[in-house]
C-alpha cells in the first residue's frame, strides 16, 4: 500500500453524533407519529439539503408539497437541526487534532450545505482546524459516487493512493476505494486508532 500522505475524514458519524430521535422525542411527542414522520420526512429533508446542495428554505418546500399535512413538524426540523447533533464524539476528535499536531496533513469533508456551515463552526470549533472543508452539496453529488472523490482530490491537489478515507458508511468506504483511495470503516475511535497504526500511521 502506498504510504498515506493525506487523510480525509467525513465528519458525518466519525467526529459528531447526530441524533434525530433524542430531539423529535421532545418535538413529536406522539411515538407512532414520530415513526412516520423520522421513516418519510426527516430522513429525506436532511439528504436533500446536505447532497443536493439546495438551501432550507427549497428543501422545505418541497417537503411540504409532499406531506403538506405535516407543515409544522417540517418547519420544526430546520428550526431544531442543531438539537438533533447532540455531541462531538470525542476520542476522534482527539485522534484527529494528534494527527495534525504530529504533522499530518487532514481534511475534513463535510455534508453540512453552505448556510448551516457557519452555525457548525460556532457550535465545533474544531472545524476550522484542518487544512480545509468541503461541502459535497456544493458538486451536486451523492456519494458514493465517484465524481464527488475524483473533485476533491481536483480541489486538495493530493494524490488518491496516498489519501486514507474514513467513513462510518461502508457504501461510501467501498466509494472511494472505487476512486482509488485507500479507506477504512469508522466503528469506533479504538478501533480507528488501531486501524491507522495497521497503516503506520500513530497516534
Amino acid at each position: 500500500m502506498t504510504a498515506v500522505k493525506h487523510i480525509v475524514f467525513d465528519i458525518g458519524m466519525v467526529l459528531i453524533g447526530y441524533e434525530p430521535e433524542a430531539a423529535f422525542r421532545e418535538l413529536i411527542p406522539d411515538a407512532t407519529e414520530r415513526k412516520w414522520f423520522l421513516e418519510n420526512v426527516c430522513t429525506s429533508a436532511w439528504n436533500i439539503e446536505q447532497d443536493r446542495g439546495r438551501k432550507w428554505p427549497d428543501a422545505e418546500a418541497l417537503l411540504i408539497a409532499d406531506y403538506p399535512d405535516h407543515e409544522r413538524n417540517i418547519r420544526a426540523f430546520r428550526q431544531n437541526w442543531h438539537m438533533m447533533i447532540t455531541h462531538s464524539i470525542d476520542g476522534s476528535v482527539g485522534i484527529m487534532r494528534q494527527l495534525i499536531a504530529d504533522g499530518h496533513d487532514v481534511t475534513m469533508l463535510t455534508n453540512f450545505a453552505s448556510d448551516t456551515l457557519r452555525e457548525a463552526w460556532q457550535r465545533f470549533p474544531f472545524l476550522t482546524e484542518s487544512r480545509g472543508v468541503t461541502i459535497s452539496g456544493d458538486i451536486g453529488l451523492l456519494k458514493p459516487d465517484k465524481a464527488i472523490y475524483d473533485h476533491h482530490v481536483k480541489t486538495f491537489g493530493v494524490d488518491p493512493a496516498a489519501t486514507l478515507f474514513i467513513d462510518d458508511s461502508p457504501k461510501n468506504v467501498l466509494g472511494a476505494q472505487a476512486a482509488g483511495w485507500q479507506s477504512v470503516q469508522f466503528i469506533d475511535p479504538d478501533t480507528l486508532k488501531a486501524d491507522l497504526n495497521k497503516l503506520g500511521i500513530r497516534v
